[in-house]
């Protein structure tokens, strides 16, 4: 092999590599695009909503029939709306992380105008003090993360499927991974 034979070996090569630099670079720019622009979209329905969570699973059984296990909620939360009684709410207590979504069953109106309120699951047999904090009988606005505005059945059991079972959801990103690997090399 001559000389010009290696050169134009080694520029492909280079030019090749700078390739496959550039191609890596945009797969990493397109990733941050979607990534800000889901974050975006969150920020936004946060803000249109109201809510600090404007879309939530629900991970019980308790609100059946009204929700089943896996059923994804849309929230609002307008503070000048005010609490009534047979509304769904998703609330958050002291010690507790994660929000529970139950009805209104009972309103406490106070001559100053503040509104406590009493809720219970649709499919329990017992009001929600018992899962309240401790000494708390009853929620007031700032307990509430939403109302509930609408459901789509059941597309949230993915989340709790991954949850429940952690091998499963890295079993899955792991196949996701191999996926955009032999993507790439295409």
């Amino acid at each position: 092999m001559g000389v010009a034979s290696m050169l134009q070996i080694d520029e492909m090569l280079g030019d090749f590599n700078r390739m496959n630099k550039r191609q890596s670079l945009y797969q990493v720019l397109s990733f941050a695009m979607i990534v800000s622009s889901a974050l975006m979209i969150w920020k936004g329905l946060m803000v249109v909503t109201g809510s600090e969570s404007p879309i939530v699973v629900v991970l019980s059984g308790s609100m059946e029939p009204a929700f089943h296990r896996g059923d994804l909620l849309f929230l609002t939360n307008y503070k000048e709306e005010p609490v009534r009684v047979g509304e769904i709410v998703v609330f958050k207590v002291e010690g507790r992380d994660i929000p529970i979504v139950h009805r209104v069953i009972k309103l406490h109106e106070k001559e100053d105008g503040s509104v406590k309120f009493l809720t219970k699951g649709d499919n329990n047999n017992v009001d929600d003090r018992g899962l309240y904090a401790p000494n708390q009988l009853w929620l007031t606005k700032k307990d509430i993360v939403g109302r509930a505005r609408g459901f789509l059945p059941y597309v949230g059991i993915i989340t709790i499927f991954m949850n429940e079972y952690p091998k499963v959801k890295w079993a899955i990103l792991s196949i996701l991974a191999i996926f955009v690997l032999l993507h790439r090399e295409i």
